[in-house]
């Protein structure tokens, strides 16, 4: 008889571990598919920003009527299945020039996908990496070089491909219903394009192998309070964003040493915010500077910077229910 009641007990400890164990199993699964849901939004939030600005940097060589940059990110792979991510991205810069024709002669288009990796489960304290290919060009076919040895910035060539290693990571605050909240988000990069074809006047002066580091704070909060019927949910939205971006080439460059940091550092500080009245837009004012100017064909130009306009992305824009 004691022996059966052991039997027993024995057989209904192990029943219950594999009902804790399945238990579990299902809990860590329904956590690792919410993360899998949630961090495809904070991949399009952490994304560049399109803007449109009028006279564009004011404090470039030269004088442009609008400068404007759309950016895509296309979600082609983000499923709550897996902790892997793919997108295509699309990145066009123009700046229409101060001239009779108002031409934008070298137009900045970049194309190319990015792979998302998850590094944890928690969203409100995110940790991912990134690996991107871009391939950059301005769509001229004329030669890069002019007969007297200057660079051809008017139908000149240009063309380069890098790959991108980030590794991202950031904080939520406590967002309780109704209560302002905010977020800090951070990015460790390397760039490099010698894996890939190039134009060869790169060669006079490019930044080749860049470090980069992002810093973005962002602030969250309540609109539209006292619409009517309204007891029932809230309504919130990115309010304001500051993002810092600097990158530091750290090739080989003739006649410029490592610590040459009017040639090798691109730095910008750009202050977003939206009133309550405007949906995914933001007032734009940016300062900063170009030790080589990114759109393209110019990167020989380097100068200070400020730009104003409006900017929009993928923005944390939500209504959310109250409970009681």
């Amino acid at each position: 008889m004691k022996i059966q009641l052991r039997l027993l007990l024995f057989l209904s400890l192990c029943s219950q571990f594999v009902v804790a164990q399945n238990v579990d199993q299902d809990s860590l699964q329904i956590i690792r598919q919410s993360a899998n849901k949630e961090y495809i939004n904070v991949y399009k939030e952490n994304a560049d920003f399109s803007y449109t600005s009028p006279k564009g940097e004011l404090g470039a060589p030269s004088k442009y009527v609008i400068n404007g940059r759309l950016t895509g990110t296309f979600m082609l792979y983000g499923s709550y299945k897996s902790p892997v991510a793919f997108s295509l991205l699309s990145d066009y810069t123009v700046r229409v020039r101060e001239e009779f024709s108002a031409g934008v002669r070298t137009p900045s288009y970049r194309f190319g996908g990015i792979f998302y990796a998850r590094l944890n489960p928690d969203p409100t304290n995110y940790k991912y990496g990134e690996l991107a290919f871009t391939h950059h060009s301005n769509g001229q076919d004329g030669d890069a070089i002019n007969p007297d040895g200057t660079i051809n910035t008017k139908t000149g060539n240009f063309n380069a491909n890098s790959l991108t290693l980030s590794y991202r990571f950031g904080h939520f605050t406590s967002n309780s219903l109704g209560q302002d909240y905010y977020s800090i988000n951070q990015r460790v990069g390397f760039q490099w394009y010698k894996f890939f074809r190039y134009e060869p006047a790169l060669d006079r002066g490019y930044g080749f192998t860049r470090l980069l580091y992002n810093f973005s704070l962002r602030k969250y909060g309540e609109i539209e309070k006292k619409m009517k019927g309204k007891d029932s949910f809230t309504s919130e939205k990115e309010i304001w964003r500051i993002n810092t971006e600097v990158s530091y080439a750290i090739n080989k460059i003739p006649s410029k040493n490592l610590v040459n940091i009017s040639k090798r550092l691109n730095a910008e500080v750009n202050f977003n915010y939206s009133f309550p009245f405007m949906n995914n837009v933001f007032l734009m004012a940016a300062v900063g500077y170009y030790g080589e100017d990114n759109y393209n064909i110019y990167f020989q130009d380097h100068y200070g910077y400020l730009r104003l306009g409006l900017s929009s992305g993928f923005l944390r824009n939500r209504t959310r229910k109250m409970t009681k």
